[in-house]
């Protein structure tokens, strides 16, 4: 039984009492989310772990970090390193995207120390599996697809992002509109040459009932992947993105019909003044399911910085809807991240979901700002650093910089404005 079943027969999962106590949120209004299909709960039968998490609606915006092996980089060693950086960062949900190496053994390692919700791309592991054994991922079958996707289930992938949206219909779409930067999602770019090669149409998309009973047995939650999210800001908005948008919309639905939890996904590059109308012609056309977006980034011209250009975007399409963050990494655009990315991503993402957490009235979230505002106006700076949303770095910098003195920062010294004041106003 999923999480999706259990809540419409008025059932209370372990899951869903972790995720209500958590949250600080009534049980019962959880539960009537849950079977609604508002909010969901990213966790496979077939694996426990620690700390399952609820996306959605009402709740704390959720933050994914993606790690995995390239065929460039194959070590397994240093995504660990990664992972352990991303939970330790405050990751709520990891993605492992791995293409190089022994991929069952990688995703088996990563499971077993993943204490938050698994993903994976399932169309990744048969691109390469085909390719390697038939020399082109065009030669890959509907049941190539599936076998791969129901192998990751068994192994306890939590949620899966699968691009059923691209369709002969919205591959028209998108050659009618012309782009700039065409296809920038791999494994949308990977359906697309399959789809165009073959003239056939995408077996995620005729196979989806197919699909929908696999993750029905392991209550695997679909994440619609937007395989058209524009991959620049001249792109945003455009017809093939929301052809889609609508087609997805459609599976969500039908995915609720069949007792599966979905999520969608979505861009991408958006300028500033498109997000909030993104947010909320996704949550329109899928009925309110949860919202799954990749920054967005709000500018192209940041390399090395795009994790800034992510999270400023993050925070705008949070308060206006989105319910859960990818994190984007200072490497963007420019190649494999480090740990230290990884980090820096993490946070980044972490800071726009509190900034959205704030307005949308979370409970904990404006207290956390309070406490820390309490905490400098009484200049006490271990407490400062304690409430820190990386308290390391914070430690590093005062340690470094304090100029010396218990009281006051080497900014202004003995002229701290609230030092200043303090005494007069008292008085």
């Amino acid at each position: 039984m999923t999480q999706l079943e259990a809540a419409r027969k008025g059932k209370i999962t372990p899951e869903m009492e972790i995720v209500a106590r958590d949250e600080r949120i009534d049980i019962d209004l959880l539960v009537r989310r849950v079977a609604e299909g508002t909010v969901c709960i990213p966790k496979n039968v077939r694996r426990d772990f620690a700390s399952p998490r609820g996306v959605g609606r009402g709740l704390r915006i959720k933050v994914n970090a993606n790690i995995g092996t390239s065929t460039t980089y194959p070590d397994l060693k240093d995504e660990i390193i990664k992972l352990n950086a991303a939970i330790e960062a405050g990751a709520d949900a990891v993605m492992d995207l791995s293409t190089g190496g022994d991929l069952t053994s990688i995703r088996k390692v990563i499971l077993d120390r993943c204490a938050v919700p698994l993903g994976t791309v399932p169309i990744y592991e048969t691109s390469v599996n085909v390719a390697n054994e038939r020399g082109a991922i065009t030669r890959i079958t509907a049941d190539d697809l599936l076998d791969v996707i129901e192998r990751q289930a068994k192994q306890g992938v939590d949620f899966m992002t699968v691009h059923c949206g691209i369709t002969k219909e919205s591959i028209k779409r998108l050659r009618d509109q012309g782009r700039v930067t065409d296809v920038v999602s791999r494994g949308g770019a990977f359906l697309v040459k399959w789809i165009v090669v073959n003239d056939k149409e995408n077996p995620l998309y005729e196979r989806f009932d197919d699909l929908l009973a696999i993750a029905r047995d392991y209550d695997v939650t679909l994440s619609l992947g937007d395989g058209f999210r524009p991959g620049c800001t001249a792109d945003a908005t455009d017809r093939a993105q929301i052809q889609e948008l609508v087609i997805l919309g459609e599976l969500v639905k039908r995915a609720r019909e069949a007792g599966v939890q979905t999520m969608v996904e979505g861009p991408g590059h958006v300028p500033l003044d498109q997000i909030a109308a993104n947010m909320m012609l996704q949550k329109r056309l899928c009925e309110g399911a949860p919202f799954y977006v990749l920054g967005p980034l709000v500018t192209d011209i940041a390399p090395g910085y795009d994790h800034i250009t992510s999270a400023i975007g993050g925070s705008i399409a949070a308060m206006n809807g989105a319910d859960f963050l990818c994190y984007v990494t200072p490497a963007e655009h420019m190649g494999l991240p480090t740990a230290k990315d990884v980090k820096e991503g993490v946070i980044a993402s972490r800071i726009a979901a509190h900034a959205a957490d704030v307005i949308k009235g979370i409970p904990g979230a404006k207290e956390w700002d309070l406490e820390m505002s309490k905490a400098r106006k009484a200049r006490d700076w271990n407490k400062q650093i304690e409430l820190a949303i990386d308290p390391v770095r914070a430690k590093e910098l005062r340690d470094q910089r304090s100029g010396g003195s218990d009281d006051v920062c080497s900014m202004c010294g003995e002229l701290c404005a609230m030092k200043v004041v303090e005494e007069y106003l008292k008085k």
